[in-house]
């Protein structure tokens, strides 16, 4: 494989497609109609109206033979199941943490561990919170607090390891804030901050200052192979080591994790909470029986256990990284050639599209995101996910202020579209991309307390077809 990647240009998929499925095919008309009824909320389309769906990396990628033959395997015994042991030996094969809590997916770790370690006057520090974890630290009454380095709030800057905490930052909050932080996270690879790596180097100094403040540190590991294989590539003096050794350096750096199997375990559903403590483990555990389900299957089917299990085989394996990393920077050089503004350097699961450079004229509270997102489905039926002012805008107390990018991410499902889909989205953002003058902002509403994005309802600030 190493003497392909050396002497061809062309990109080569480490599979061969086994199963396929149809894709609908629509016109400007019919998702005009479309986007009407789901009130300009790509969430609320019907997926068979959806030609490319970039929406979302988490769950939607195509699980592999070895993983359809693993499902096989299955034991759907309520308590100690084989089919846990086979989960738990592959999760802990990477992440050696004493207690392994699993659950159906990643936000329900989030919510065990938040319901325990939060509350009011309390405050969790992250590079960025992403969505779900933010509305569970706020939920409990807690307060979330980003503090990613600076050049991770430039979508130009150039940084190998944007993703990185602020380690002077983060010294500084937990003195001000002593006695009321119960943990801090870092997620890798940062998703809100365009998907970007945070290196082996960070992770050693926030461990240091972590430790200074007796504070544990968490990992959100959802992307935890794509930032190894960042950190590989980048970070000096690793790049001959494999990836798993790099995964357990990650790990061991850290006092536990979350984890959504969905991104990086390269299954439909699923993830755990992992950690050390004892104490915490079985308060946390307590939980999950009450909301999840018993601590050997934590809402998962004995078929889910063993899917996860082969795809962190498979997650790790170099050619697929290579390909992944590879294709996704495809798309990212094709735009960046055609002067679309994007985040840079690109991330492993996504390109990040600069709304706010793209859509000048439209102000951050008309949501410049939401728009470009919606001219992507009217003009080519490409759905993607705003990552801006509408997911980061509202704040708990129900005041709303601009979000600190305006992004829209095409998120790429793993193994999934071929490289003539993404020629073809290369060809739908340019050509949007020339007409973004023409575009307008939207409205919201209707909307809920939390998560607005999921659900809220937009229209139009004028009439017409909101498109390019």
């Amino acid at each position: 494989m190493l003497d392909l990647v050396g002497r061809w240009r062309t990109i080569i998929e480490p599979f061969r497609i086994h199963s396929v499925e149809p894709i609908r095919l629509t016109t400007v008309e019919q998702r005009d109609v479309a986007l009407e009824a789901a009130g300009y909320n790509l969430f609320n389309l019907h997926a068979d109206d959806v030609l490319i769906d970039l929406l979302t990396d988490s769950g939607t990628g195509a699980m592999s033979r070895d993983q359809w033959a693993a499902v096989q395997h299955g034991d759907e015994s309520y308590a100690g199941s084989p089919s846990w042991y086979a989960f738990l030996d592959a999760v802990t094969e990477l992440f050696p943490f004493r207690h392994v809590i699993p659950t159906h997916q990643g936000r329900a770790a989030e919510k065990i561990l938040f319901s325990v370690l939060g509350g009011a006057g309390k405050a969790v520090a992250n590079n960025t919170h992403f969505d779900t974890t933010r509305a569970n630290v706020e939920a409990t009454g807690a307060e979330a607090v980003d503090l990613v380095i600076e050049e991770g709030r430039d979508p130009s800057a150039i940084h190998p390891f944007k993703g990185n905490m602020d380690v002077d930052a983060l010294d500084r909050f937990l003195d001000e804030r002593r006695g009321s932080v119960p943990v801090v996270f870092v997620t890798v690879t940062n998703n809100s901050g365009g998907g970007q790596p945070v290196s082996l180097a960070n992770l050693r100094a926030v461990r240091e200052v972590c430790d200074q403040h007796r504070v544990p540190l968490f990992l959100d590991a959802c992307r935890f192979a794509e930032n190894a294989w960042f950190i590989k590539l980048r970070e000096p003096g690793q790049g001959d080591r494999a990836i798993p050794d790099i995964v357990r350096d990650m790990a061991g750096l850290a006092d536990g994790m979350t984890m959504s199997a969905k991104k990086d375990g390269l299954a439909n559903i699923g993830g755990w909470l992992a950690l050390n403590d004892d104490d915490l483990a079985e308060q946390c555990r307590n939980l999950l029986i009450l909301t999840e389900g018993f601590p050997t299957y934590g809402g998962l089917a004995g078929r889910d256990l063993e899917a996860i299990a082969q795809g962190l085989r498979e997650v790790v394996e170099e050619d697929y990284l290579r390909y992944r990393i590879t294709s996704t920077a495809y798309l990212g050089e094709a735009l960046d050639r055609a002067d679309v503004p994007l985040v840079k350097p690109f991330g492993g699961h996504a390109i990040y599209l600069d709304a706010r450079a793209m859509l000048p004229h439209v102000e951050p509270l008309a949501y410049p995101g939401q728009a470009l997102a919606v001219a992507l489905y009217r003009e080519g039926g490409i759905r993607s996910s705003e990552i801006g002012t509408v997911m980061f805008g509202r704040r708990p107390d129900g005041t709303e202020a601009p979000a600190a990018m305006d992004l829209v991410r095409l998120a790429i499902p793993r193994r999934t579209y071929t490289q003539s889909h993404i020629d073809y989205v290369i060809e739908v953002v340019r050509w949007v991309a020339e007409r973004a003058s023409s575009l307008r902002g939207l409205r919201i509403v209707e909307q809920p307390a939390a998560l607005r994005h999921f659900t809220a309802r937009f229209a139009p600030l004028d009439r017409g077809p909101a498109g390019a």
